[in-house]
């Protein structure tokens, strides 16, 4: 509204001059008179104008009052409402953590990092509902990161936190037991001259749900990164497999990816393997790392997962080999060699059970010396074709 009446303002100044003196065409009266009428309905009309953007301003400036009070009326709604909530979840919730030290409805609340650099872990959300709390990150070298809270019968588990120099990553909290996903591993933590940390493990799904990633490996220096932590593992009627952690990267050798965790067991996908750290220095022919090995489906329906790709170096890494399938699925494909001086291996394509494809087999890595190429996977006994074998 205020920009309305800046621009009306701009607008009538510009008029003014041409509306309120009109010279008259020639010298005779009637011109005259003429230009005497015109001038004063421009006159007139100014006058009008000037009344009109009293009004509007008085407009806007009661249109702006009664925002403000408005705004301050929700505001002290607001407070009480939340008072009324946070209360009534008092009450609803003191029983059990009297009884067994978590809330029933809410979330649990996250690990810190302590006085002494130690992560703490997050807590359990819920019995009910509610997400666990992520673990807090240690910055205290050989401390493992804080674990990741479980959740409750609904919720997903919280994130693990990363490790302190030369540790292993929280691992993450389990999903929900009816349903919920689990929680990410926290990643391992760094090292110059010691191998570093290992990532912490995916957490897995209860009944319903998908397992939590794996994390990633430490960076190293001088020695070996470290290992992708392992996903965790679907829920038991359905779900996914968690990928593997990726390796971490060092001067030295890379570290190897994480194995992605199995599916559901009656149903779900293996998770991917993670692919394998690079080793960066050019002098001492480090190895790149491993890829993880792709997850196991479930028992009855499901893809096994896919090898992670090995970790580029001097000497590649070699791809990890493809998970199995489920009596009806197709196995994983294996994963890639690296390239470099010498190329590493291609992992394994996965089999199949009763019905479905092998997984195809990785390709080696191409170097001065190429990589072997992985063997591709069986096809299902009923039906299914087996797996190509990677090229060397």
């Amino acid at each position: 509204m205020a920009n309305i009446e800046a621009a009306l303002r701009s607008a009538h100044a510009a008029a003014a001059a041409k509306t309120s003196n009109v010279l008259a065409a020639a010298e005779d009266e009637v011109s005259a008179a003429i230009a005497s009428l015109f001038g004063a309905h421009g006159q007139a009309y100014q006058a009008l104008s000037a009344q009109a953007a009293q009004f509007h301003q008085q407009f806007v400036q009661l249109l702006n009052a009664g925002v403000a009070q408005y705004a301050g009326a929700e505001a002290a709604n607001t407070g009480p409402l939340q008072t009324l909530e946070q209360d009534v979840l008092g009450v609803i919730n003191a029983p059990t953590e009297i009884l067994l030290g978590r809330p029933l409805i809410g979330n649990g609340a996250n690990g810190f990092t302590d006085a002494n650099g130690v992560g703490t872990p997050g807590q359990a959300g819920g019995i009910l509902w509610g997400n666990g709390g992520n673990g807090g990150t240690s910055t205290a070298n050989f401390v493992s990161g804080g674990a990741g809270g479980a959740a409750g019968l609904f919720g997903n588990g919280g994130a693990g936190g990363g490790g302190g120099g030369s540790a292993s990553g929280g691992s993450g909290g389990a999903g929900g037991l009816i349903y919920g996903a689990g929680g990410a591993g926290g990643r391992g933590g760094p090292s110059v001259l010691m191998t570093a940390g290992v990532g912490g493990a995916g957490g897995s799904a209860g009944l319903f749900g998908n397992g939590g990633l794996g994390g990633a490996g430490g960076v190293g220096g001088l020695e070996a990164g470290g290992g992708g932590g392992v996903g965790g593992n679907g829920g038991f009627f359905y779900g996914n497999g968690g990928g593997g952690g990726v390796g971490g990267t060092s001067l030295d050798n890379g570290g190897a990816g994480g194995a992605g965790g199995h599916g559901g067991v009656l149903a779900g996908d293996g998770g991917a393997g993670g692919g394998g750290g690079q080793a960066t220095d050019q002098n001492n022919a480090p190895v790149g790392g491993r890829g993880g090995n792709g997850g196991t489906a479930g028992a009855l329906f499901g893809n096994g997962g896919v090898g992670g790709h090995g970790g580029g170096a001097l000497n590649g890494g070699a791809g990890g080999n493809g998970g199995g399938a489920a009596l009806f699925g197709n196995g994983g494909g294996g994963g890639d060699g690296s390239g470099g001086l010498g190329g590493g291996a291609g992992g394994a394509g996965g089999n199949a059970i009763l019905v479905g494809n092998g997984g195809n087999g990785g390709n080696g890595g191409s170097g001065l010396s190429h990589g072997t190429g992985g063997a591709g996977g069986t096809g299902g006994a009923i039906f299914g074709a087996h797996g190509t074998n990677g090229a060397s």
